[in-house]
């Protein structure tokens, strides 16, 4: 399965699981982990703050739009912001509810506001991350700054960026996929059925 007209809510998680099985193991844009290790990484840090199941698919997919997008695997390297961040909402967004959307669509504008609200945030960038928001933007300016801060799931959008940042410990342990596999089936069942 490798396309996004043969997906249902059924198959959704398979995918999604496929993907990490395949390409997981690759490298995350110049960080000490690879993208397995982050995206799994987010979602424990999700899940240790006791984090709704939304938020939690929410960190753990915040990155899939590195593939889903039709820009080459190494745009951000070569200097081009891929705009994986839109890619993987869109993707998504068929099963998913903006609860879970909204964090990956707007993960990598949250940096971009925490770097203009939060002088102390910008300390805490790894080089790799700098790098793409110098591709990104920068930090926002201040009409930027009181858009953002209106959209619904503001909270959510800013916690899943900080455990995206967070989420780069080559030590650290985690679940795989399949920990998560269920939560994000519920999720998507939810959706779905059109549970609130």
């Amino acid at each position: 399965m490798n396309t996004t007209e043969t997906l249902t809510t059924g198959t959704i998680v398979e995918f999604i699981g496929d993907i990490f099985a395949r390409r997981g193991a690759e490298s995350y844009l110049g960080e000490r982990v690879t993208m397995s290790q982050h995206m799994l990484q987010a979602a424990q840090l999700a899940e240790e703050a006791g984090a709704s199941e939304r938020t939690i698919v929410a960190a753990l997919l915040h990155d899939i739009g590195h593939y889903t997008n039709e820009f080459p695997d190494d745009a951000l390297a070569q200097g081009t912001d891929n705009l994986h961040e839109e890619a993987g909402a869109r993707v998504l967004a068929p099963f998913f509810p903006n609860e879970v959307t909204d964090p990956i669509r707007h993960h990598v504008a949250a940096k971009r506001y925490l770097c203009a609200t939060d002088p102390a945030y910008f300390d805490k960038l790894s080089p790799a991350s700098v790098h793409t928001l110098n591709l990104q933007g920068g930090p926002m300016d201040a009409d930027e700054v009181r858009r953002f801060a209106a959209e619904p799931n503001l909270d959510a959008i800013l916690q899943v960026r900080i455990w995206d940042d967070a989420g780069k410990d080559p030590a650290r342990q985690t679940p795989g996929f399949d920990h998560y596999a269920p939560m994000i089936q519920r999720v998507a069942d939810a959706h779905a059925g059109g549970t609130p």
